[in-house]
């Protein structure tokens, strides 16, 4: 069966920096697999499409620039916020507001977002507000494993049930 849409989808892969020698960014093997239903918007559209008509068995390798991927990096996403609002009963958490955590917040919409703690200053907090994969080139290795129709259930709720999948 090929990979069109509402297909359940399992697969493996190694994603790494700009080409098939750069940097190991995450790898997604066979005993635990990546499992999506395809065409239902969860997936990076340059990475569905590469994907689409493929069968179980096949290989793949193909790169996405960082306009595919996940953005360029904007040096705007980099934000100072007042240190008080990571109070909390009037205390700042230390143990949360550490160089390096990622915290989940939201923006002036109520969207969620996750912010990287760049520096603390003595009143200020500097946030990163990219994604961590923003201004970078990614390359994907993998073989598809299994391709099996959707459920009535897994397209009225938008993402795989069962094994390697959602679960209520």
């Amino acid at each position: 069966m090929k990979i069109t849409k509402n297909t359940v989808v399992s697969m493996t892969y190694i994603l790494t920096e700009n080409d098939v020698h750069g940097n190991l960014i995450q790898e997604v093997a066979k005993d635990k697999p990546f499992v999506v239903l395809f065409g239902a918007g969860t997936l990076l559209p340059k990475f569905e499409s590469e994907l689409e008509g493929l069968n179980a068995g096949d290989s793949y390798g193909f790169a996405l620039t960082s306009k595919e991927g996940y953005g360029d990096f904007n040096p705007n996403a980099i934000v100072e916020l007042d240190k008080n609002i990571f109070e909390v009963d009037g205390k700042v958490d230390e143990e949360m507001l550490k160089v390096g955590n990622s915290i989940p917040m939201q923006n002036d919409q109520g969207h969620p977002l996750n912010g990287l703690v760049k520096e603390i200053k003595e009143d200020k907090v500097v946030m990163d507000f990219n994604h961590p994969l923003a201004g970078v080139n990614l390359y994907f290795t993998g073989e598809i494993l299994e391709v099996r129709e959707a459920s009535e259930e897994e397209l009225a709720h938008g993402h795989v049930h069962g094994p390697g999948g959602h679960h209520h």
